[in-house]
């Protein structure tokens, strides 16, 4: 496994690896790896010549300096672990590698951007937009794997794609959860023994939500959800919306012909998490 630090090294690597006919396969991180991002390298070895990992706390998707400054690091367990997975390459920048200096681009994604997330993290999706661009830039991927945890990141990031002609395609990789059902994150790692055990009734109300299916209407299943997370000490839901897949915009009835995902984030103490899960109809 090669670990680079700097993007002309990495980049001049890939270059040499694409002349030999090799496939790039990409897995963006920031890093504190868990099972869900082991999901996607082993995805990504298994339709590529080359898999990259880059591992890169941005800092300019976090509008909570505190959280950027909380977020869970551990590079050494994570090189310890992708070696294991016999990850092909590693990219490790500063921010001074990725930000030499200010990026002033804003970019536009209609009102993708707009909802859930970018409501209540103005300019995050910004944030990650810059990186990804820059990333993207520096790999050169045919493939980039991203996982359907971060469902509206997912959606921008196609959006991206096809807006600016990069020629890579985006692989979505479903969610991987715990033995509770708690969708895995790195943040997971900072909850409290107490949080953590009753983090999981969020799946299982999502899930419930799911049985429903379309037997109730919207207003009453969003209700429940809501209801039932909040009547947890431990939990507080900041948002729960059932959107089109593809507009994002909140859907307000069964009829409407569109696949329609139920997307949440919830307060766990200062530790925030998200889930969602796809309804059939």
């Amino acid at each position: 496994m090669k670990v680079f630090h700097h993007r002309r090294d990495i980049s001049q690597h890939i270059a040499s690896l694409k002349k030999e006919g090799k496939y790039i396969g990409f897995v963006h991180t920031m890093g504190a790896l868990h099972d869900g991002h082991i999901s996607l390298v082993r995805l990504a070895k298994q339709q590529n010549d080359i898999t990259v990992v880059s591992i890169f706390v941005n800092p300019t998707q976090f509008n909570d300096k505190e959280d950027l400054k909380r977020y869970p690091r551990d590079l050494n367990a994570d090189l310890a672990l992708l070696e294991n997975k016999k990850c092909d390459i590693v990219f490790v920048p500063d921010e001074k590698e990725m930000y030499p200096e200010p990026d002033l681009r804003v970019f536009s994604f209609g009102n993708l951007d707009k909802v859930m997330e970018g409501k209540y993290r103005p300019g995050h999706f910004n944030g990650v937009t810059q990186i990804v661009t820059k990333l993207f830039d520096i790999t050169t991927p045919h493939r980039a794997y991203f996982g359907m945890k971060d469902f509206q990141q997912l959606a921008i990031i196609r959006k991206l794609v096809a807006d600016y002609g990069y020629p890579v395609e985006i692989i979505a990789c479903p969610i991987v959860r715990e033995a509770d059902g708690l969708a895995m994150s790195s943040r997971n790692k900072r909850l409290s023994h107490e949080q953590r055990k009753h983090a999981a009734l969020i799946s299982k109300t999502l899930y419930k939500a799911y049985q429903t299916g379309n037997s109730k209407p919207f207003d009453v299943i969003k209700k429940n959800v809501v209801d039932t997370i909040n009547k947890d000490p431990y939990l507080e839901v900041e948002y729960f919306d059932i959107v089109d897949e593809k507009t994002l915009q909140p859907v307000k009835d069964w009829g409407i012909p569109c696949r329609k995902i139920g997307c949440i984030a919830v307060h766990a103490g200062d530790v925030r998490l998200i889930d969602n899960i796809t309804f059939n109809s």
